[in-house]
C-alpha cells in the first residue's frame, strides 16, 4: 500500500511540475531531423560494430533474413520504464537485396521509479523469415513470439546451422564501445508508424514497407541500407 501511495504521489508531483514549468515541444522540422539522425545513427552503430574483430560474423549476416539496429537504447526510464529505444529494420528480399527499412521501437516491461540508466546499442539479426514476418503484423515479443539468444561474435566466425535453428533472433549489444550482455526476453519490437509516416509521406503498414515495396528509398533512410549492403551485399547471400 505504501509503495502504491508513493507511486501516485511521485506521479502527481511530476505531472504538476510539467504543468507549471512546461516541456519543450518539437516542431515538425525538428522531428523530421530526429528521424534522419536515427537512421544515420543506426548506420553508424552497424558500421562501428562490423569494423571490430569481435563484430557480428560475416557468415551470419550473409544468411540473415532481417537486421534491426537500435542506437542508444536506454535501460532505466524515468518513472515508468516502457519504450526504451527506437531504430530501423530491413529485411532480405527475394533478389538478395535489402528492403526499404521500417522505423521500429523496442520496449520492455520494467515499471518503477528509475532515474538515469545506461545507454546501449542493440542489433537484432533475424535468422529466418518467420521472425521477420512477425513484425509484418505490427509487433514481436522476444522470447514468446520469437526465441532470442546472444549471438556468436567474431567477424570471421563460422555460424553452424544448429545456432540458426535454435534462435530465430540473435542479439548483440554494445555499451561504451564494448560488447555486453542484455536481457531481451519479454521486450516487444513494434512498428513506429508515426516515424514511417513522416519518412515516407503517408500511412503505410509494415507489410507495405518491408514486403510489398511500396515505400520508396529516400535520403532519410538510405544510410542504413547502404551500411547493410556494405557488410552483407546481395551477391554474398547464403542460405545453406
Amino acid at each position: 500500500m505504501f509503495k502504491r501511495n508513493q507511486f501516485f504521489i511521485m506521479a502527481f508531483t511530476f505531472v504538476l511540475l510539467v504543468g507549471l514549468l512546461g516541456l519543450p515541444t518539437l516542431s515538425a522540422k525538428d522531428t523530421a531531423n530526429e528521424d534522419r539522425e536515427r537512421a544515420q545513427n543506426a548506420a553508424t552503430v552497424l558500421s562501428e560494430i562490423m569494423e571490430t574483430p569481435e563484430g557480428i560474423p560475416n557468415d551470419l549476416l550473409a544468411r540473415a533474413e532481417g537486421v534491426a539496429v537500435f542506437p542508444h537504447v536506454v535501460k532505466g526510464a524515468f518513472i515508468v520504464g516502457g519504450e526504451y529505444g527506437t531504430g530501423l529494420v530491413s529485411r532480405r528480399m527475394e533478389n538478395g537485396r535489402w528492403s526499404t527499412p521500417s522505423f521500429i521501437k523496442i520496449g520492455g516491461a520494467s515499471v518503477g521509479f528509475q532515474l538515469g540508466g545506461s545507454s546501449t546499442d542493440v542489433v537484432l539479426v533475424f535468422t529466418n523469415r518467420e521472425g521477420v514476418d512477425g513484425l509484418l503484423k505490427g509487433k514481436v515479443k522476444l522470447g514468446a513470439d520469437a526465441a532470442v539468444a546472444a549471438g556468436p561474435v567474431g567477424r570471421n566466425a563460422q555460424v553452424g546451422t544448429d545456432i540458426l535453428l535454435k534462435s530465430p533472433v540473435l542479439a548483440y549489444s554494445r555499451s561504451k564501445g564494448l560488447f555486453a550482455g542484455i536481457a531481451l526476453d519479454g521486450a516487444v519490437v513494434s512498428i513506429d508508424e508515426s516515424a514511417n509516416r513522416r519518412a515516407y509521406g503517408k500511412d503505410m503498414t509494415a507489410d507495405d514497407i518491408l514486403n510489398n515495396g511500396k515505400a520508396r528509398m529516400n535520403d532519410i533512410v538510405a544510410p542504413f541500407v547502404q551500411a547493410l549492403t556494405k557488410y552483407a551485399p546481395a551477391g554474398k547471400r547464403t542460405t545453406d
